[in-house]
């Protein structure tokens, strides 16, 4: 990120036209204008941790580009956010520096709008640092903001009541939508808005749909969750050497491009990347991301329509374009209530060590014992609130440790606490350092820590309780733009068979059936977290398989091998064991959903993450990793 530029010379941000602010109730549009036929909307960022040099890219290739999409904003990084500000800084996110000064001279010069929800809580302050980069950069732009203004406080649940000046709720794409309309912004800024209504957002106003036009809406709004993650639908976070049928080369990933949509104002719409771009864009990879964190398909909520997913399929064009279908709105098209997220405190502390050679994981054990020991001693109950794991052998919990064979003379163990005091947390990272001349021999390496942790609680706010506002300001920058930005010297493979999708190599054939198979040989899966629940798909190399695999994926099943999830420990004992079966039991369910337009299960677990990612203290914070621990699970599959 360039900071080092001249300082803006600027007459000053102009208000262009006059704000407005509404309750999220559903208010037609009137008189909607078809503005187009057919609406190109790109995704430039899947997460706030993603490439602005790809978003560059696809500005640069793909020509048609009406609108690019930059979605930056989860719940760790809101949480993130919340932090900064208690800290003393900024409520938006940081990078939106280095994404426009990159992005803003191709897209105005090329008229394609920018639409972001690096807003996240200061929307306001994200508005006047895009401005103070363009005037910088010598280009006239106007920034739009659209972003949550309030929320009645008789609308708050028990729950969040006491934490309203930290709420965020997840906005539909309204907002936007009148932010286009009456201000025609280059850059239109949110703070908390659900990812899918990002894009499905210009597709409303460009096309000419309306709120009530929910065979559309659940259309446009397949076509944002397809591409709000980003290269995860074009090839990113699929490539697996284990799996004959995702075994694609790493220069292949290289080339990956990010994806965009091409939506008509009749709802067809087909899913793109850049043309002769690497990665892989397929049925497969459509289906990973179809199911991303859905929950029951049948009803995915989105504040604009809820979707029902089962029918959707998906057939290629080409090796960059897929066609998508079948999105229909659910039973009960429209929510009554929106998502609301609030943010309360708790302390983290952890530490590593490592041990190596003769007996490394018996010395382990005895560390933790140690620890914990020493905690109960100077904080009596706090050793209730650590968790520990051994990375390189047990750190993703796929197995028990009595069940474990592999031989390794190379370990860390990680312990992390979460805590309501800050003096426990600090006491923690002092108890650990103490392993260096009280613990058992031969430990090096340790690192400590311990920061607050954000965490978010969540609630159901009526819609006529919450209110957003739009507004508008333009710059009047003194200098022209000199500034071109190029493309380095891409890296491309040499072998262009490696750029079609596996399954024109691999023939797909029906699982062995009455002998064990690993899963990873008849199915492959993405898993994807909402709170403290996790989702993971189960998606046949060879569709008729479905029926089979349902025999075998039930309830019960999943809950036996997530179980050791729940350990606390490395080296449970009996007693321990027990008494997690039981709270699994009681606390943990099941849930599986065929999905039939993909031949294809979705499987949701619920109260297994720990909390969820702003205060698990697993290193898998996401339960991301649960696909292949699933995947690597043996099954029978019956004739």
């Amino acid at each position: 990120m360039a900071e080092d530029y001249d300082k803006p010379q600027s007459d000053g941000y102009i208000d262009v036209g006059e704000p407005e602010t509404r309750n999220c109730e559903i208010k037609l549009r009137v008189n909607p204008v078809r503005r187009r036929e057919k609406v190109f909307v790109g995704c430039g960022a899947g997460f706030g941790g993603d490439r602005p040099l790809a978003a560059l890219k696809l500005l640069q290739k793909v020509d048609d580009l009406n609108y690019i999409v930059l979605e930056c904003l989860a719940e760790r990084t809101l949480a993130d956010r919340y932090q900064a500000v208690l800290s003393g800084g900024e409520g938006f996110d940081p990078r939106i520096s280095e994404w426009m000064q990159l992005l803003l001279p191709l897209a105005v010069e090329k008229g394609v709008c920018i639409i972001t929800n690096m807003g996240a809580t200061n929307a306001l302050a994200a508005q006047e640092k895009v401005l103070e980069i363009a005037s910088r950069l010598g280009i006239k732009i106007t920034v739009g903001v659209a972003h949550q203004f309030d929320i009645a406080k008789a609308g708050l649940c028990s729950n969040l009541r006491n934490l309203n000046d930290g709420i965020s709720m997840y906005l539909g794409a309204a907002p936007i939508v009148e932010c286009l309309e009456k201000y025609n912004p280059d850059v239109v800024i949110t703070s908390r808005v659900a990812d899918a209504a990002l894009f499905l957002a210009p597709m409303v106003y460009e096309l000419g749909w309306n709120w009530d036009d929910f065979p559309l809406l659940a259309q446009g709004s397949l076509a944002g969750h397809l591409l709000e993650c980003g290269c995860q639908l074009t090839g990113g976070y699929f490539m697996h050497p284990g799996d004959k049928y995702r075994n694609i080369s790493c220069a292949n990933l290289l080339d990956l491009s990010l994806p965009f949509a091409e939506v008509n104002y009749d709802g067809n719409m087909c899913v793109a990347k850049a043309d002769g771009s690497g990665g892989v864009l397929n049925f497969s990879t459509c289906a990973q991301q179809l199911l991303y964190e859905v929950g029951d398909p049948g009803a995915y909520i989105t504040p604009d329509v809820v979707i029902d997913f089962q029918d959707v399929s998906f057939h290629s064009l080409s090796t960059d374009k897929v066609v998508c279908t079948g999105a229909k709105p659910a039973a009960i098209s429209v929510p009554d209530n929106l998502l609301a997220l609030a943010s309360k405190a708790g302390w983290k502390g952890w530490g590593e060590i490592s041990y190596g050679g003769y007996k490394c994981v018996e010395r382990a054990k005895a560390a933790e014992y140690l620890v914990k020991s020493w905690m109960e001693e100077v904080c009596p109950g706090t050793s209730a609130c650590i968790m520990s794991y051994i990375i390189g052998l047990d750190s993703l919990k796929a197995i028990s440790l009595e069940n474990y064979t592999l031989v390794t003379n190379d370990i860390r163990l990680r312990m992390d606490g979460l805590f309501e005091q800050e003096q426990h947390a600090i006491e923690f990272t002092k108890e650990f350092t103490a392993l260096y001349t009280n613990g058992p021999a031969g430990g090096g390496g340790i690192s400590t820590g311990h920061k607050k942790e954000i965490l978010l609680e969540k609630g159901l706010v009526g819609r006529e309780h919450i209110y957003w506002k739009i507004s508008a300001k333009e710059n009047q920058p003194t200098k022209s733009n000199n500034q071109t930005n190029t493309l380095p010297t891409e890296t491309k493979s040499n072998n262009l068979k490696e750029f079609l999708s596996p399954e024109n190599h691999v023939s797909l054939s029906p699982a062995p059936s009455n002998e064990k198979v690993h899963l990873y040989d008849i199915a492959h899966s993405r898993a994807g977290d909402k709170g403290n629940d996790v989702n993971f798909s189960l998606i046949p190399h060879s569709p008729p398989d479905i029926k089979r695999l349902k025999t075998v994926i039930t309830p019960d099943w999943v809950k036996r091998v997530v179980s050791p999830l729940l350990n606390q420990s490395s080296f449970p004992e009996v007693d321990d064991t027990e008494t997690r079966d039981k709270w699994v039991d009681e606390h943990v369910s099941v849930e599986i959903y065929e999905v039939r337009g993909i031949s294809s299960l979705n499987v949701v677990v619920r109260n297994v993450l720990d909390g969820g990612v702003n205060c698990s203290r697993r290193i898998d914070r996401h339960g991301k990793t649960i696909s292949d621990l699933i995947l690597c699970q043996e099954v029978v599959l019956p004739m």
